[in-house]
This record gives structure tokens, sequence and C-alpha cells, in this order.
């Protein structure tokens, strides 16, 4: 299912749309005001929290399989703080490329031990960019064997592990926030389905230089 920025123009404040698409991600898009919206994004996958974790924590080697992310470098590491460096690149309409610059603070969180499983999560920020704010998490759940699909939306329920991605995100005033929208839903999507291909590969052994 193909994602088009005009799908969400008419997105009044508060309201939530929901896309699912044959690929197994889940967008949810949130109008929090004129030119602000929260982006949620939900993958399922057959490998572990400790896979995932692993893959999304190597920050330097996250431009070598993400799509449109040009450039992550590690400017700092300090315990659980982290401050990246990324460039992105997505072509606009009329052979418009847009190039997105970040300095992003990220914060590992402890593990949480839950009811039904496992939960670990990075929240960031940007912190230089441009970008008037983009800030989120990223989330990962493990069920425990045994546990199926209780704490998860059902359309994960025969995965072990889910990823989501959720980001509120308001561009510079010179770029339309539709357009930002519909091309970050995509982005967003390519990213999730390519984090999980890395970290199943993972659990399969056979990962080396991505």
């Amino acid at each position: 299912m193909s994602i088009r920025a005009q799908e969400h123009q008419n997105l009044e404040d508060g309201k939530t749309e929901e896309l699912i698409g044959d690929d197994g991600v889940l967008i949810e898009v949130k109008k929090l005001e004129k030119s602000s919206r929260r982006i949620r994004s939900k993958i399922g996958m057959e490998a572990s929290l400790d896979s995932v974790w692993s893959v999304l924590t190597d920050y330097e080697k996250l431009s070598d399989f993400i799509p449109g992310l040009v450039v992550s470098e590690l400017v700092e590491k300090e315990g659980n703080r982290v401050r990246l460096f990324q460039m992105g690149q997505q072509n606009l309409a009329l052979g418009l490329k847009f190039n997105a610059k970040a300095v992003l603070d990220c914060f590992e969180k402890e593990l949480e031990i839950l009811p039904y499983g496992r939960r670990r999560e990075i929240d960031f920020k940007m912190v230089e960019g441009d970008f008037q704010l983009f800030e989120g998490k990223w989330s990962i759940e493990q069920l425990d064997k045994g546990i199926h699909g209780e704490a998860l939306d059902l359309q994960f329920k025969d995965f072990p592990t889910t990823l989501t991605y959720t980001v509120e995100v308001k561009p510079k005033m010179w770029l339309p926030v539709r357009l930002v929208e519909g091309r970050l839903c995509k982005e967003i999507k390519a990213n999730l389905m390519s984090v999980r291909d890395a970290a199943q590969k993972v659990i399969e052994g056979v990962i080396h230089d991505l």
C-alpha cells in the first residue's frame, strides 16, 4: 500500500488516522496542530529483543542498511547517553532533493520486566537540525514464551517481538508539513523493515558486515 501526502491533508487537530499495508507495518498519524504530526509505526518480527537492540545501537552502521540515511556518526557516548549526527536524503516532488541534517541526543533506557515479557527503549530528541521539532522513541517488546499476543495489537499476535517507532515532527516553516508527512511515513516503513531484516539476520547468525 502506498502512502501519499494527500491522504493526510484533511486531518483535524487531535484526529488519528491508521494505515496498515500489505508489508505488515502499521502506521498511525495524529495531527497535533496545524504544522505538527505524531507518527507511530510498528512491525512484528522473528527476532529477539537483544538482536534488535544490537542492530539499533550499532549507530555508525545504521546508514549501511537503512535507505535514505546517508550519514550516521557517533559524536559522543557517555553511559546511557549518546549523541549522533545523522543526515538523510529524500527525493521530493519535481526532482527536488530534501536533505535533512540533525544532531540527536539519545538515551538508552534500562531493560523493563513486564507481566507478559520484556521491553527496552531508546528516547531521542533533535538538539540541532532542519526541523523545528523532531523527537520520539524506539520501543522493543518481546513476549514471554506461552504468551500469544495478549499485550500486542491483534495484527502482531503471531510475532514474539515487536518494534515501535514514534516521532513528533514539526518541519521548518518553508516546507509544507503534508509533503514531509507523506515522505516520512514511507521512510519510516522502509526503516522498520530494514531493521527487522537486519535483526533477523543476527538471530540466524549470518550478519557480518552490513
